[in-house]
């Protein structure tokens, strides 16, 4: 009692040792945490930006289509950390190889000749990212995704990126940049659209545009969201009809 009485008696004391103890507990708290969390993230590969837009988009538990899986990475991702039911179609035999050795189901089909396999909303999500630029007949594509899918997202390099317009207009050649990085002999890209270009295409068939994100140099930026169509190097779009 006579020791309770001591310390009840002199309460800065006890104040200011209260204070130093919480303090030093949020530190090293945060410190430990921070600490944790760098450990985890040593020896893990980063997820693309446009993967990481994907990625939170989709709901838990649903189910995905991606056309044009290409080696499987985004589809990996998607099971892991979406727990979804995923299927993929590509037509590249060794990425399809790939794919099988991730444990993902995939099918080898060329998305040209539709979708007849799949009835409608058979998905919650049909993915088309990098790849609609690169179909024979991309409206026959993107028509048979919103019948499969209950709603598509879709990913695509900008070509009217003001580094694309400069290219052509003082060097008069087909613009390499970041994402559109192939030399014109060498372009698996058929058709080469802006986002302007994609919009309009919504606008005239009645297809929501339901949300959007907009890429430079793998970064979102307020300006990039202002002036989509001259800044953004990639767009983003998921759509429902």
């Amino acid at each position: 009692m006579t020791c309770i009485g001591r310390i009840s008696a002199d309460p800065s004391i006890s104040a200011s040792s209260a204070l130093s103890v919480l303090y030093h507990t949020i530190f090293f708290s945060v410190l430990i945490e921070d600490a944790w969390r760098w450990l985890n993230l040593l020896g893990k590969k980063p997820v693309r930006p446009d993967y990481s837009i994907i990625l939170d988009w989709i709901k838990n538990d649903s189910s995905v289509l991606d056309l044009g899986c290409n080696e499987g990475e985004l589809l990996s991702l998607i099971v892991k950390e979406k727990n979804a039911r995923t299927h993929g179609i590509e037509i590249d035999e060794q990425a399809i190889y790939k794919c099988v050795e991730l444990g993902l189901s995939v099918s080898h089909q060329d998305i040209d000749n539709g979708l007849s396999e799949y009835g409608d909303e058979s998905f919650d999500y049909v993915i088309l990212n990098q790849s609609i630029q690169q179909v024979k007949k991309p409206d026959v594509v993107l028509k048979e995704s919103l019948r499969v899918g209950k709603e598509v997202i879709i990913g695509f390099p900008n070509f009217a990126h003001y580094g694309a317009r400069f290219q052509i207009f003082f060097r008069g050649k087909t613009p390499l940049t970041p994402s559109l990085p192939y030399q014109w002999f060498e372009t698996p890209n058929l058709h080469f659209l802006s986002i302007s270009d994609f919009r309009d295409y919504c606008r005239r068939q009645d297809i929501r545009i339901k949300r959007s994100a907009f890429l430079s140099n793998d970064r979102m930026t307020g300006m990039t969201n202002i002036f989509p169509n001259l800044l953004a190097q990639t767009g983003l779009f998921l759509i429902s009809k």
